[in-house]
């Protein structure tokens, strides 16, 4: 079953089930595939839900730090609880050992040799990683591995 499809139909569970939470984090989700889906002209593929959650996730992310700094404890559990659920959504990380032999294949297959040649690295690998590795991850490990 398509990612969409699935936290649409479990939109009403929430509702029958009483959870008046999940049912707002998952009608936020909705909405969030909703304006992407008209962005981009057509129904998401799965390809497309994950990155619409990533992106969510990534706001969740930055305003707990924020919330964090300015010392709103009750803004940060609201913003993790919503992050969970959207990470209970998503396919699981890559480990750092597995997104290490990733990086060094794809130097390898690219010839790369210095900084110069970070393009060449990152285009392919990201799209291998695709929803399974952070940008800013993969980032950092492939300037490590080409000395930059």
């Amino acid at each position: 079953m398509p990612l969409v499809q699935q936290i649409q139909n479990e939109l009403p569970e929430a509702m029958r089930g009483g959870d008046a939470r999940r049912r707002d984090i998952l009608r936020l989700l909705i909405a969030a595939f909703g304006n992407e889906r008209i962005a981009l002209g057509h129904e998401l593929s799965d390809d497309e839900a994950i990155a619409t959650l990533q992106k969510q996730a990534k706001q969740r992310r930055e305003s707990i730090e924020q919330f964090a700094a300015g010392n709103r404890q009750d803004l940060v559990d609201h913003e993790q609880e919503e992050l969970d659920l959207i990470l209970s959504y998503l396919p699981v990380d890559l480990s750092d050992d597995e997104l290490q032999a990733l990086v060094s294949a794809a130097v390898a297959q690219s010839g790369a040799s210095g900084a110069k040649d970070f393009g060449k690295v990152m285009g392919p690998l990201m799209k291998q990683v695709a929803g399974r590795a952070d940008g800013a991850r993969v980032q950092t490990m492939v300037r490590a591995a080409l000395g930059a």
